[in-house]
């Protein structure tokens, strides 16, 4: 029998037999419904405007419900409609609003209500009726609730008739759609899984991150660039300047100063001052996006781009100085560089120099911050350490995240697990203690929560705000998993030869089955019943490339939704579905061509595997969660029905 006193604090809450009796039969009934819905995405990188709509689209599962409910009894143009507005209410309304009288739009007001209606009755079919009213806006729940269980026969007819009717006539009915637009986006999402790198290189991270912070079910595996950030706001001045660099490389201006509220000014007038006759064409910043609140022009933002790209080399070569069992000493280049010849020392090899340009560096001390140098960098790391916004979003990471996830017989993680050439996790130092694959895994979340959590000042915090840099950039950093960060020869040397970044073993290991069988058993999972999905390494489609691996283990859903990446995929992304009948996989149009031609805009979605029955809510983790209630209920019925536990009366 369950512990006494915890049946003593079970009873509580079910403090009679029967209450204990009805609970076990609701939780024995909802192990018997349809799993809900999962939505797995990755490498979002900032593009909110994407990401919002795959989203609130359901990756084209909505509209898929919609043709299902409609297709003979609405035109097509009315179906396409009926789904921008599920998506955009805000938006559509305001139009429609504009292109009708009012008698017209109180018309089409009322019969938009009725179809939402039934499109979500639909989505929602597989839900208990008090998992759907938990969902529902306050201000309509009861509204919505009786519509939403409407009888079948015309007894009510009138009844709900008069609903619709009233919320017209009051003038609540934008309102009250566009609350029951959420709710029906709320219930086509169950729960969703994101594979990491929601940071760098799109123009709103801030915005993907607070619509991740309210979503009702979501969990995220650290990528390298979330990592970056992270290590930012521990106070790594590495990752403060690599941050920075990154997002002025990208014009992320408006996500750096409108969003987090990070002063850019010390630096734009640092670089203008510092390198203000040097013309940094090299650091000339891709612009995917244009700023709306503040524009930076681009020669400024050249000269700041490389102004943080010198401070990173410096700072990079002190950290790695200070740490020699990172091995990384081959990424110490400033020392190796000959500024009276112009060239630089990288594996041995001497390369020209394309840039020769470096006031702030002395060469006697080439990794010494100068003076100017150490104030900016100083106040820049405050800002990122004060920003009220980026502390809730790293709260967020923190407690919704890490660095993988086993959820319903899915393996998820963002990079890799370090393996060697022949097949065998790679053996990692860490402290002192030799790791590999899940121990590996498991040490380095706990080094990542001890930069924020260990004792302040203590060398167990120090050492974990250091190590940031090394899972960002080390070569057996799960998170990068590849030889070196070219980044420094990508700026300053031609050769090709010198950019390139091997990547670990695994990811040409993965293709096999027997790889990824060994991957799952390592993590506790039976390989005939479960998968991995991964993210990291854009998968290019065009070029022939597969996102299904190790014969039909593995996922690979780095698909493209950043703009950079979609000239080497090809398309807009990926979205792995895992509903109660089966895995798809949804492969998106990119955003831009969606917006010109909303009525193209579905993904194609190919069934990847059919599940051998329904999948029930009893089958998943929730499942067993709920049977293990069940056996403490059944507990407690047994102790009030012996007499160990007294029932209380009502």
């Amino acid at each position: 029998m369950t512990d006494l006193k915890y049946l003593q604090l079970l009873s509580r809450s079910y403090p009679t037999a029967l209450a204990a009796s009805a609970e076990i039969i609701n939780l024995n009934a909802i192990c018997r419904l349809p799993k809900g819905t999962e939505y797995f995405f990755s490498d979002l990188h900032g593009e909110y405007e994407a990401f919002s709509y795959l989203l609130s689209s359901a990756s084209g599962i909505i509209r898929g419900k919609i043709d299902y409910l409609f297709a003979r009894s609405v035109t097509e143009r009315e179906r396409e409609e009926l789904a921008m507005l599920i998506y955009d209410p805000t938006g559509s309304l305001a139009r429609l609003q504009g292109e009708m009288d009012a008698q017209e739009y109180s018309n089409w007001c009322r019969i938009a209500i009725y179809r939402l209606v039934q499109v979500c009755q639909t989505v929602s079919a597989k839900y208990t009726r008090s998992k759907v009213r938990k969902k529902i806006p306050a201000s309509f729940s009861y509204i919505i609730d009786e519509l939403l269980h409407a009888d079948a026969d015309d007894s009510k007819e009138r009844y709900y008739e008069e609903i619709i009717a009233s919320i017209v006539s009051t003038g609540t009915s934008d309102a009250f759609i566009a609350q029951f637009c959420q709710l029906i986006k709320e219930c086509a999402v169950d729960s969703l899984h994101i594979i990491g790198d929601i940071f760098d290189r799109g123009p709103r991270s801030d915005r993907i991150m607070e619509e991740l912070r309210h979503f009702h079910d979501v969990d995220i595996q650290w990528g390298n660039h979330d990592i970056g950030w992270l290590g930012a706001a521990a106070g790594n001045q590495v990752c403060v300047a690599s941050v920075l660099r990154r997002c002025v490389s990208y014009n992320n201006f408006d996500q750096l100063e409108d969003g987090y509220g990070i002063n850019l000014r010390p630096l734009s007038m640092f670089a203008a001052e510092v390198y203000g006759n040097d013309p940094c064409e090299r650091f000339t910043p891709h612009v995917l996006d244009e700023n709306i609140y503040d524009p930076v022009e681009s020669e400024l933002a050249s000269k700041m781009h490389k102004a943080m790209a010198v401070i990173e080399f410096k700072l990079e070569c002190q950290l790695l100085s200070r740490h020699p069992e990172y091995h990384m000493d081959g990424r110490i280049l400033l020392p190796k560089i000959d500024f009276s010849a112009g060239t630089v020392e990288v594996d041995g090899k001497i390369y020209p120099m394309l840039d020769r340009s470096f006031p702030t560096i002395d060469p006697d001390d080439p990794t010494s911050l100068s003076p100017g140098e150490q104030e900016l960098m100083g106040r820049l790391t405050a800002s990122f350490r004060h920003s009220a916004l980026l502390r809730k979003h790293i709260r967020f990471l923190l407690s919704n995240g890490g660095m993988y996830k086993v959820v319903n017989g899915n393996l998820l993680y963002h990079g890799c697990i370090p393996m060697t050439e022949d097949g065998t996790f790679d053996t990692v130092t860490l402290d002192g203690q030799p790791l590999t694959g899940k121990a590996y895994l498991d040490a380095l979340d706990a080094k990542v929560r001890a930069a924020f959590f260990g004792a302040p000042g203590s060398a167990e915090r120090e050492s974990a705000v250091d190590f940031f840099w090394y899972l960002w950039a080390g070569p057996k950093s799960p998170l990068f998993g590849k030889s070196k960060l070219s980044t420094f020869e990508r700026y300053f040397i031609a050769e090709k030869e010198t950019h390139t970044e091997v990547y670990n073993a695994y990811y040409a290991l993965v293709k096999k089955r027997e790889t990824c069988e060994t991957l799952l058993r390592e993590f506790g999972l039976d390989p005939a019943r479960s998968h991995i999905v991964n993210g990291h390494v854009p998968v290019k489609e065009k070029e022939g490339e597969s996102p299904i691996r190790g014969g039909g283990l593995l996922f690979v859903i780095d698909g493209g939704i950043s703009k950079a990446y979609q000239r080497q995929t090809g398309f807009g992304g990926y979205t792995l579905i895992y509903n109660s009948h089966h895995l798809a996989l949804a492969q998106h149009k990119p955003y831009e061509q969606i917006m010109e031609n909303p009525r193209d805009s579905a993904p194609i979605v190919r069934i990847v595997e059919n599940m051998p029955r329904r999948v029930l809510v009893g089958d998943t983790d929730t499942g067993a969660r709920l049977r293990e209630q069940i056996g403490q209920l059944q507990d407690l019925l047994s102790a009030y029905r012996d007499g160990t536990i007294k029932e209380r009366s009502e």
